[in-house]
Formats: C-alpha cells, sequence, structure tokens
C-alpha cells in the first residue's frame, strides 16, 4: 500500500469503532498529516501541536499523547509546547461572546485537565521548570472561572504534582548524601592487614538469594525516578536549544546517570571484595558467593545487578588472579557469561530478557513481575535508534514513525519502572551496598599485586609506579 498524504479534513462523519486518534476526526484543516495503513508517519510540527489540542468533541489517543509529549523535546522547549497547546485550547473557544465563551470553554476545560494530569503523571519533571508551573498556575485560574469541577481535579493534580517534585528532591537529597559517604577510601593499602579492620560483604550477609534480594530493592529503586523523558533529552542536549536560559539551562538526566553511576560501583564493589582478603581461600570464597548472587540475580530477572557482578569479576585486578580462580568451580559462572555474551549484539541476553518479559506479563506473583533490563544497553539501543533515523525528513516534516519507535522502547521501561519490589528490606545490607568504601582503579591494581605478586617485569614497573602515586595522593591529603 503506498503511504498518502493528506490534508485533514474539516468534519467528516465518524466511523463506529474508530480509535479518536484517526485524522478525520480532527475538527479543523490545520496543515498535512501523512498516514499509512491508518498510521501516523510525518507531519508537521505545527499539524502535531494542534492534534494534542483537544476540542469539545475530540480528545488525542493516550498513545498519541505519551509518544509526542515524550519526543517534543527534541523540536521544542516543553513550556513552548505547554504555552501553545494552552493558548491553542483557548482561543478555539472565542466566538466574539462572552457568555458563548465561557459555556465553551466550560464543556472543553474537562478535557484539558485530561490533557495536564497525562502531562504531570507522565512526565512530573517537566514541572521543575517554574515556567511550567506559572502556566499550570494561570491555567488553574482560567478554569476556576468556568468550571468548578475541572478546577477542583486541577487542583487535586497539582498536588499530587507537588508531592511527586517533593519525593524526588528528597531522593535526589539522599543520593547525594550516600555518594558522600561512599567516597570515602577504605583501609589503608600501606598494609594489606589493615584490610582485616574492615567488614566485608560475608560477614554482612551470606546468603546469596538475600543478596540479590537487597540489590533488587536497590535497582528498583532508583529506576523509579528515571523519567520517561530523560532517555529523550540525552540527544536532546546536542540540540542548539540547549543554550536556552531555562530548561536546558541544567542536566535533566541526573537521575539517569545517577542509575548508571550505581552500576559501576556495584561493579567496583565486588572487585574490591575480592582483591581486598588476605588469605587466597578467602577470596576464593568470595568469588563462589558472587557467582552464586550473580545467579539469583538472572533467576530474579536483575540483569543489571547480574551484569555488574560479572563485569566486577572480569576487571583485570580480578582477573589476573590466577592462584585464586584456581580454586574455584567456574562452570556456573561461565554459563552466566555466556547469557550475557555481547557477540551477536547480546542476542541471548536479549532472547533471556524477552522470556522474562513474557514472564512479568503473565505473572501469578510479584516476584515474577520483575524485569531489570541490562541499562546501559537499553541506553544504547535508544540512542542508535535516534542516531539512525532523522528527525526531520526532506519536506521538513516531523519523521513520527521514529517517534513511534522511540516511544515503544520508553513505555517498556515504564512497565518496569512502576514493579513494587516484593522482598523484605534488610536496612544493615542495602547500607552497606551503598555506602561501604569502594576502591580506585589504581587501589585496585595495587590490592592485586598485594593479592598475588607480580609475574613479570611490566607488573613489577606497574606495582613500584602505583604504589609510589597512591603514597604521594595519601601524604597530600
Amino acid at each position: 500500500m503506498q503511504r498518502c498524504c493528506q490534508q485533514t479534513p474539516k468534519k467528516p462523519p465518524r466511523k463506529t469503532g474508530e480509535s479518536s486518534f484517526r485524522m478525520y476526526l480532527k475538527p479543523k484543516h490545520y496543515g498535512e498529516m501523512c498516514y499509512h495503513d491508518n498510521s501516523l508517519v510525518s507531519a508537521s510540527l505545527e499539524a502535531l501541536i494542534q492534534h494534542l489540542v483537544p476540542t469539545v468533541d475530540y480528545y488525542p489517543d493516550r498513545s498519541y499523547v505519551f509518544t509526542f509529549l515524550l519526543s517534543s523535546r527534541l523540536f521544542l522547549h516543553p513550556y513552548e509546547l505547554m504555552t501553545r497547546v494552552c493558548h491553542l485550547c483557548v482561543e478555539q473557544q472565542r466566538s466574539g461572546d462572552a457568555l458563548l465563551d465561557k459555556i465553551r470553554f466550560r464543556e472543553v476545560a474537562p478535557k484539558l485537565v485530561q490533557l495536564l494530569t497525562e502531562w504531570t503523571e507522565t512526565f512530573p519533571y517537566d514541572f521543575r521548570d517554574e515556567r511550567m508551573m506559572r502556566c499550570l498556575k494561570d491555567m488553574t485560574h482560567h478554569v476556576a472561572r468556568g468550571d468548578e469541577y475541572s478546577w477542583r481535579a486541577m487542583q487535586q493534580m497539582t498536588q499530587r504534582l507537588i508531592k511527586r517534585l517533593s519525593a524526588l528532591g528528597q531522593y535526589e537529597e539522599a543520593v547525594a548524601a550516600l555518594n558522600t559517604v561512599a567516597m570515602e577510601r577504605p583501609a589503608s593499602l600501606k598494609s594489606k592487614q589493615a584490610s582485616g579492620q574492615r567488614s566485608d560483604v560475608l560477614s554482612v550477609c551470606d546468603d546469596p538469594f538475600v543478596l540479590a534480594q537487597q540489590l533488587t530493592h536497590i535497582e528498583l529503586d532508583r529506576l523509579s525516578f528515571i523519567g520517561p523523558e530523560e532517555f529523550i533529552q540525552t540527544f536532546a542536549m546536542k540540540d542548539p536549544l540547549e543554550n536556552h536560559k531555562g530548561f536546558f539551562r541544567k542536566r535533566k538526566t541526573s537521575n539517569l546517570e545517577a542509575y548508571v553511576s550505581w552500576f559501576n560501583r556495584l561493579s567496583y564493589l565486588v572487585a574490591t571484595e575480592i582483591c581486598m582478603p588476605v588469605k587466597k581461600k578467602h577470596r576464593a570464597r568470595i568469588i563462589e558467593f558472587f557467582i552464586d548472587v550473580a545467579q539469583e540475580c538472572f533467576n530474579i530477572g536483575n540483569f543489571n545487578s547480574l551484569m555488574a557482578i560479572i563485569t566486577g569479576m572480569n576487571m583485570s585486578p580480578v582477573a589476573r588472579l590466577k592462584k585464586t580462580w584456581s580454586k574455584v568451580n567456574t562452570d556456573k559462572f561461565e554459563i552466566l557469561e555466556h547469557q550475557m555474551d555481547p557477540s551477536s549484539n547480546f542476542s541471548n541476553y536479549r532472547t533471556a530478557l524477552r522470556g522474562a518479559t513474557q514472564r512479568s506479563e503473565t505473572a501469578h506473583s510479584s516476584q515474577e513481575k520483575i524485569v531489570i533490563p541490562f541499562f546501559s544497553l537499553l541506553i544504547k539501543d535508544i540512542y542508535f535508534l535516534n542516531e539512525g533515523c532523522a528527525s526531520r525528513l526532506p519536506n521538513g516534516h516531523i519523521n513520527f514513525e521514529k517517534l513511534w519507535e522511540l516511544a515503544k522502547q520508553v513505555s517498556e521501561f515504564l512497565v518496569w519502572r512502576q514493579v513494587i519490589c516484593p522482598f523484605d528490606r534488610d536496612r544493615r545490607i542495602l547500607q552497606y551496598l551503598v555506602t561501604t568504601p569502594i576502591f580506585s582503579e589504581d587501589e585496585l591494581h595495587l590490592a592485586s599485586y598485594e593479592s598475588e605478586g607480580p609475574e613479570n617485569n611490566m607488573e613489577k614497573d606497574s606495582r613500584r609506579s602505583l604504589r609510589s602515586s597512591l603514597l604521594h595522593r595519601e601524604n597530600r591529603s
């Protein structure tokens, strides 16, 4: 079937059972919108904005609302979009008769409230921009003049939004405080025996399933604060709009970045726990413990913690501990590595992820609903989807097929994000995982050499250089 570009007719008859998203339901002629097999594939930015505006007898399909609110920030600031949508919604009701205008706006007000409710609930972080809150306040006053029911709904919506933004602020402060504690360095490397003063993971938790449960708590807690728009704003940062005084003045991907930092921390924590013990037997036991934790993470559907553990165990300071590894049965670890093998674009992992997703969709228990993707790969997939397709077509239209695909990937993440962790919290274990000091890369290498001495002149030179460098840093601090 050939793709077609059509002009939106003014008032075609509505077909029974047809989706309200169809172009021919738009009440006004407003630019070109191109469809293929009844699916929107491209349109001008102005037409897409108009398509978002509700009227008395029209409301945009929810999938369109999510898709356009998500990706419109590639083309204009959320504040600009909200201003234009609210302005159009009000202006469309003007007839020149004040009484008639009031009646018409009272009829459309519930649908405007519905649109703003979807916006504030799905993209609440947009409203950290003071201009967005002012615009919301202005619309509340406007609605109050015509419809008390809609005004009350606006008030309740605003209260929920403020509560969500307050929770976000508290979360960000808590993460910052935890990071400050975690920045403290572990026991001095001047003497490996000093490590005996430090608790290790086995002294805090020796049950792999319990540790995997606590890791899943951390993952789901941090996932829940990532806004869907953060995926798109990683691309929008490159846009000339980023120099605007308002929305892009500060980075708007902080929760996404904090989650990536958690992955890195967990990898370094695993490596630190393995390299710290003086005795080979103890190091081997910790390796075996983390292999079991990784297996439990896989069983739960926590692929992010699984990959972080594998990454930590494959770091060169750990991998070079040949005498330690010789004491470990690596069969289970090799199976897990195979599951997360990056070859063929992580085909084994993607198969496992599909299986976990299908289990989640037919879940009979809260635990079966858990799907925590390998997050860095999810970001990479969305990045290449964005880079591989033009956002605008040669005729100046927005490539809405691309926007549909971006929304599809992000909406799947939103389903995973909303799962409530069913496991009991162990505050002592959680505190240990997020605050216990970890080694830097140089400290890991030196700890590794202290565990198993250098095997060649290159490693001897490396150890000598690391000792000198770290001693100099300690003296300076």
